[in-house]
């Protein structure tokens, strides 16, 4: 096993980049032909399927089984000119992937032949079994109905061979299975709560949109490396491993240059990526050593959520041409950063104004913070369930760590909008807002011109960060849904909008003029959140857990417990009102969320038992063998054991660790069969949260045994060539 060890790592350190084929014309050229957009559409489409498709869209309009086969018509024509030979429902149940079931084209003739064909029912639903997916009872094993159906605002795309349509997940009875249908609810909702506020300020707005911006990090790790790992191969994370004695300490990996393999990797993805639509720009290398970031051009969110579902596809997919394999698990090695996946959130109008941004003028100083007053508002009442929309057994390793986030939901203004709010409340409501723009500053060398710098910092310790015209949710993990959150971000601020707009209309039926009224509505709203929800400080230091304490914010870190901010009275009146969720759905989903907790925690304990007895154990044993052999020879030639204490220290503790493993890895087997016979789904969840703590207990002296055994004789890949390897 050792002399394969270091075979396998001889050879990956050996790999050389893989050659990929660029397209010879430009970006520009090539983006999207793998997507019916609507270049495609007006070529695919008679006119009278286009304007209809188009209504549909932009306007929410619904479409009739006729268009449906129109727009089914042109797709087949589109799809079978790029060699398509099946097509799929594409959607986002609640297993944290993507599902997929491929039908054929074709169908017989009716003379002994077959033929291609694809009409306006295939188009529009699909019936998968919705009892074999998570649905929190919802669906019983003997009710397995369940429907798929086009999401016509998502377009429809090809992967080799396969015509892919994404679409919505519902029960027979109704209920949401899926991520992206309470994410378009929640979209609607914003709409319907902004919208008239939107036109106090301007007539002409007429739709608000909900836009998100990705940045996915993720590891690489060679798959040869990979596959001698049974913890990374399971889990997705090493549960045993000594700390390389360099990781990210120098910072030197950074914006680093990107290590050949690696970029091979990265421009087939981005070709792969363009192709299908999604505009990717920023690559780079992050702070932890074989750890990436990717981030595309901000859209709309139902677009770019589907968008990233469907790149975290290709990036597995492409990853093992280049020798590779992708690790999206929020912490997969211990003691450096982990990932996360931060969804940069904005809203704005059809008429182009972007709602998280200053405006040019104090009117639209006045509708910025409307918006911005209100977000933070939400953000505060809250504070619990936003925190619980990105809790996972997963992002738990992340979670109150020193690194985002911190298991404190707090936001980041910076000092130029502190000052804005404070000073606000200070000052007649009349009195004309106005927010320091960008500001020019010296370097100090005559040949480098002025830097502009912005009216706000950033804060990589805030999970809720503004950043100058957008709110940077900075907690949602690398594995994520991004649904998932933002669906509980947009029905908060709904709720919160639909609460300030009847405040506002009270004052404005006084005779206030628009600026009064809302000031008069925004500023028992700031004096509420200025000492509360917003913090610029740092937020890992133990001085701020205090003080979150004294301001009464969340500071729950145990994830089943988090889930039950779901279900609480206000959660389920805010869902509800704003159509986000039924109180059905919340509770089914908190079932599914505690079950897959658990048998990620479950997955995790077998694992890491079955390695200490099946790999560690053997060869600490096999080492102590070998130096109760060396003083054994010392005692029978010398008659002395004179000059054997290193040994015997050795073999100490290495008895001692294997003893305390051997007991701990009992331990972890009983308490699990314990959990396993409890039938509550919250109380197996916590059972198996106590478990996943004793994780680290076993972990321990497995990684100081790491230390003390031959290296020739340890029988997993080291951090030192998982990490260093590219």
């Amino acid at each position: 096993m050792s002399i394969d060890r270091f075979e396998l790592v001889r050879a990956s350190f050996g790999k050389k980049a893989r050659a990929v084929e660029i397209p010879e014309k430009k970006a520009s050229e090539y983006f999207g032909e793998r997507v019916f957009d609507r270049a495609k559409m007006r070529k695919y489409l008679d006119p009278k399927t286009l304007d209809a498709l188009l209504e549909c869209i932009d306007k929410g309009h619904p479409l009739d089984r006729a268009t449906a086969d129109g727009v089914a018509r042109g797709m087949k024509e589109w799809a079978l000119e790029n060699h398509v030979t099946h097509v799929t429902h594409w959607f986002q149940p609640l297993t944290e992937g993507t599902a997929e079931k491929h039908d054929s084209l074709i169908d017989l003739d009716g003379r002994g032949g077959v033929i291609e064909t694809f009409d306006g029912k295939a188009l529009a639903q699909q019936e998968p079994d919705a009892s074999s997916f998570p649905n929190g009872g919802i669906r019983a094993t003997f009710e397995a109905r369940g429907y798929t159906a086009w999401d016509p605002t998502s377009p429809v795309f090809i992967q080799e061979d396969t015509l892919c349509i994404p679409t919505v997940f519902i029960a027979y009875t109704g209920e949401a299975l899926d991520y992206k249908t309470p994410l378009k609810r929640s979209i609607q909702a914003v709409n319907d709560a902004a919208l008239p506020i939107c036109r106090l300020f301007d007539p002409a707005v007429n739709k608000i949109y909900c836009y998100l911006g990705w940045e996915q990090e993720y590891f690489l790790v060679d798959e040869d490396l990979y596959a001698a790992r049974p913890d990374l191969m399971i889990t997705g994370r090493t549960l045993m491993g000594h700390m390389s004695s360099k990781n990210q300490q120098l910072g030197d990996h950074y914006f680093g240059a990107i290590p050949a393999r690696v970029a091979a990797f990265m421009r087939e993805l981005e070709v792969e990526s363009l192709r299908l639509g999604i505009p990717l720009k920023t690559r780079h290398n992050e702070v932890a050593p074989n750890q990436f970031e990717m981030a595309p051009i901000y859209g709309d969110a139902n677009l770019s959520n589907d968008q990233n579902q469907l790149v975290m596809n290709l990036m597995n997919n492409i990853a093992r041409k280049h020798g590779f394999v992708v690790l999206l698990h929020e912490k997969p090695f211990e003691g450096i950063n982990g990932s996360g996946k931060h969804c940069n959130w904005s809203l704005g109008t059809d008429t182009g104004r972007m709602l998280m941004a200053p405006g040019r003028d104090a009117q639209g100083n006045l509708l910025f913070l409307t918006f911005f007053v209100n977000v933070l508002m939400a953000v505060q009442r809250h504070n619990a369930l936003l925190k619980a929309s990105i809790a996972s057994a997963t992002n738990a390793h992340r979670l109150g760590g020193h690194e985002a986030p911190p298991a404190i939901i707090s936001a980041f203004l910076g000092r130029t909008m502190t000052a804005v709010l404070r000073k606000l409340l200070e000052v007649p409501s009349d009195t004309p807002i106005e927010i320091a723009g960008k500001k020019g500053r010296s370097v100090g060398l005559v040949e480098i011109p002025e830097i502009f710098v912005d009216n706000t910092d950033r804060n990589r310790t805030s999970p809720f960060a503004f950043t100058g015209n957008r709110f940077e949710f900075r907690a949602v993990g690398s594995s994520a849904n991004c649904a998932g959150a933002l669906a509980t971000l947009n029905a908060a601020v709904a709720e919160q909008l639909l609460d300030f707009k009847a405040a506002l209309d009270k004052e404005l039926e006084k005779g206030k003029t628009l600026q009064v009224a809302v000031m008069d509505t925004l500023k028992p709203v700031i004096a509420k959140i200025i000492d509360v929800v917003c913090f610029d400080g740092n937020g890992y230091s133990e001085e701020w857990r205090q003080e979150a304490v004294r301001r009464g914010l969340d500071m729950e870190t145990n994830v089943p417990e988090m889930f039950k901010a779901f279900t609480t009275p206000e959660s389920v009146a805010m869902f509800t009102r704003t159509g986000v969720y039924s109180e059905k759905e919340l509770a089914a989903r908190n079932e599914v969320k505690w079950d897959i907790y658990t048998k990620k925690v479950q997955i995790e304990s077998r694992v890491i038992v079955r390695m200490a007895i099946n790999h560690i154990i053997p060869a600490a044993l096999e080492y102590k063998t070998r130096l109760l052999k060396e003083v054994a020879l010392q005692q029978q030639v010398t008659g002395s054991q004179d000059g054997c204490g290193t040994e015997l220290e050795l073999i100490r503790r290495i008895g001692s660790y294997v003893e305390d493993i051997s007991d701990r890895a009992e331990q972890m087997r009983l308490a699990r069969k314990r959990a396993n016979a409890i039938e509550d789904e919250y109380a197996r969840a916590m059972a198996y949260h106590a478990i996943a703590e004793s994780i680290a207990q076993i972990r321990r002296p497995i990684d100081k045994l790491e230390e003390l055994v031959d290296n020739k004789l340890w029988p997993l890949p080291k951090y030192r060539e998982l990490l260093f390897i590219s």
